[in-house]
Parts: C-alpha cells; sequence; structure tokens
C-alpha cells in the first residue's frame, strides 16, 4: 500500500511553522532581553510590534507564493519586511538584533521573479554586510552576514520549487491514474462491443434459422437450438474473460466461427488456411478484425458471398475481408462503433487499418501489422 500523502494545505503549513520556528531562533532571543532585560516600555512596544508585524508579512507572503497566489504587491511586503529588520538593529546589536538583517534574504527569490531575484541577493549580500559595518557588528557577525545572505535566498527559493515539484508531480499522478481508468473504460466498451455484438447477432441468425425450420426439419432446429445454447454459454465466458480483462482472441478459431456464421446466413465464404507459422502476436488483433468483420456483414449488408484473404510479406501480416454487400451498407448509415474500435486496436499494434466501400459494390476491409512484435514500451 502507497503512504498516504497529506494535502497541500496541511505540508504549507508545515513549511510555514517550521520556517517561524527558525524566524524565532534569529529574532527571540533580542526581544526576549528587550522584554526581561531593559524594562523599556517604549523598547519593549516597539520591538514587539516590529517582530510580530515581521512575523505576519513573512508567513503571509511565504503562505501565498506556496499556493500560488503570488502577485506583484508582494514587493511592498518584502519591502516593509526589509525596513523592519533593517530598523530593529539600531535598538542594540550586542543582544542579537544583528540577526534581523538575515530575515528579508529568505523570500527574495520567492518573491521576486527569479530573473530579478538574483541581482537583488547579490545587492543584498554585499548591503547588509556594508549595514552591518556601519552598525558595529562585530567581524566574525559581518561574514556571517555576507555568506548567510545568498544561502537564505536559495534555501528560501529551494523550500518554495520543491514545494511545487511536489504538487505538480501529485498532479501528474492523479492524471496518470485518471488517463488509466479512461483507457480501462475504453477496452472494456470496446471489447465488450466486439464479443456482444457477433454473439449476439449469430445467436438471432441461429434463431431465425430454427424458426424457417420449425415445421419442416425438426432435426434442424434442434441442431439450430444447440448451437444457439453453445453460443449463448460462450458469449458468457467471453463478457467474463473481457470484466477480468484476460480474453485472447486466435485469428484462426475468429476466422472458422466467421466462415461457420456466414454460411448459415446463405452467405458463401470459404475459410482461409492460416498457416501455423504466423506470429503469435498478430492473433489477437487480427482476430478482433474477422470478428467485427462478420458481425457487419450480418448487420448492416445484404452480401452474398464474402472472401477472405490472409497474407505474410515478409515485415507484415495482412487481413482482407471483402464483401459484396456494400450498397445497403452505405444506405443505411448506421456502422456503430465497431470500426473505430478495430481501428485503434490496429494502431495500438502497430498496424494499419482501413475499410470502406470499394467503389465496385463491394466493401473492403483490410488491416495489417507488424510481423515481429513492437518493443516493450511502445503503442
Amino acid at each position: 500500500m502507497q503512504p498516504r500523502i497529506p494535502r497541500p494545505t496541511v505540508i504549507a503549513a508545515i513549511i510555514v511553522g517550521m520556517t517561524a520556528l527558525t524566524l524565532a531562533g534569529f529574532l527571540l532571543p533580542a526581544l526576549w532581553y528587550e522584554v526581561f532585560g531593559r524594562h523599556d516600555p517604549a523598547r519593549v512596544a516597539f520591538s514587539l510590534a516590529g517582530v510580530a508585524t515581521a512575523f505576519a508579512l513573512y508567513a503571509r507572503l511565504l503562505w501565498l507564493n506556496l499556493m500560488r497566489r503570488t502577485t506583484p504587491g508582494h514587493r511592498f511586503g518584502l519591502a516593509a519586511i526589509t525596513a523592519i529588520c533593517w530598523t530593529l538593529p539600531l535598538l542594540g546589536v550586542d543582544h542579537g538584533w544583528g540577526n534581523a538583517l538575515l530575515v528579508p534574504a529568505g523570500l527574495i527569490a520567492v518573491v521576486l521573479p527569479l530573473r530579478q531575484a538574483v541581482p537583488a541577493a547579490a545587492a543584498a549580500a554585499v548591503l547588509t554586510p556594508v549595514y552591518g559595518v556601519v552598525l558595529g557588528l562585530p567581524a566574525l557577525s559581518v561574514l556571517y552576514e555576507m555568506i548567510g545572505v545568498p544561502l537564505a535566498a536559495f534555501s528560501g527559493y529551494v523550500q518554495v520549487w520543491l514545494f511545487h515539484v511536489i504538487q505538480e508531480l501529485r498532479e501528474a499522478r492523479a492524471e496518470v491514474a485518471r488517463s488509466a481508468v479512461g483507457e480501462e473504460r475504453l477496452r472494456f466498451a470496446r471489447d465488450l462491443h466486439d464479443v456482444l455484438g457477433h454473439s449476439l447477432q449469430a445467436v438471432a441468425l441461429r434463431a431465425e434459422v430454427a424458426e424457417r425450420y420449425l415445421d419442416r426439419d425438426p432435426g434442424r432446429v434442434r441442431k439450430e437450438l444447440t448451437e444457439i445454447q453453445t453460443m449463448a454459454r460462450d458469449s458468457v465466458r467471453d463478457v467474463r474473460e473481457v470484466v477480468r480483462g484476460y480474453r485472447a482472441t486466435s485469428l484462426r478459431t475468429e476466422l472458422d466461427g466467421m466462415s461457420a456464421v456466414l454460411r448459415a446466413a446463405g452467405i458463401r465464404c470459404d475459410r482461409p488456411e492460416v498457416s501455423p507459422e504466423l506470429p503469435a502476436h498478430v492473433h489477437e488483433p487480427l482476430g478482433w478484425v474477422a470478428r467485427e468483420a462478420a458481425t457487419n456483414v450480418l448487420r448492416h449488408s445484404s452480401a452474398t458471398w464474402c472472401e477472405i484473404t490472409v497474407r505474410a510479406d515478409g515485415d507484415r501480416v495482412h487481413v482482407e475481408i471483402v464483401n459484396d454487400g456494400a450498397p445497403r451498407r452505405a444506405a443505411a448509415g448506421d456502422s456503430g462503433s465497431g470500426l473505430t474500435g478495430l481501428a485503434e486496436r490496429i494502431a495500438a499494434a502497430g498496424g494499419r487499418f482501413s475499410a470502406g466501400p470499394s467503389g465496385d459494390g463491394t466493401f473492403r476491409v483490410t488491416a495489417a501489422v507488424p510481423a515481429a512484435p513492437a518493443p516493450r514500451g511502445e503503442a
């Protein structure tokens, strides 16, 4: 079971909370000294207001940028934080207010576009130590400011960037899952159409034959009823296998069933010989072609003959099915979704498919798939 990933707002809240703790480490020691060390109400009020405002602005800007709600007005918020954090050290740098100079750096690359953030961070890396020297910070603190500003700017950028990358990956995974569900629905609809369309058409045909011989040949009626029972059981089995996704189609088996059904309907059809050396991977896509072609001949045409050709020309295996029932089919104007499903199947196998009237009163279905199986991972 895959671990459950927290919602984006939860992750963003954690990031803001951890950043607030980091800021507290920079500012609270000096604030603690102002409150409990100096006992100057004016300085305490000023420092409390400054720290609270800086915290609130920082948390708001970070949250909005994590949520991709960046606006040009956020630059004013960054400017306000910079003004506060550069003013607080005027209270005195001997008890930690100098650390406040590093606070704005973490938002430079978050609030500003990258093309502006780089020069802004470079400028801050120079100006902050200079201002520290003016304030009288120790040399070690100045060196710390010089190194800390670019590091804080870079870490702030990486923090937000990683959050956005994780969210994009999460959305991509959800999209892949939705796509997989859609593909499975298409597969199920296509397989169910091909299986039931053919089987029910064959059952209807056998029932019509049995009805014609009902009073003249009871033996023939019994034979047709037996065939209907067999077809119905096979259809139930096929539907179950389609639901499980395990159904395999054989070209040889489908051509046997196609020729038998068409002959029972009074359509002349000879089953072609299928070479035993035919590659195994071509049986399923070409078997579906034979099955759907038989269904369409029975349902959409008034054919009297159907000719099936199977051949291999070295790099491809071809199946061609021609019948003389094109006029009625063209007039009917209802070819259903079977041919579309066939085109999708053959394309997925790396082959070519075409179907349509030939202009001489015939309807031609052709399909060709590569004799060599496609490499794994290729469509």
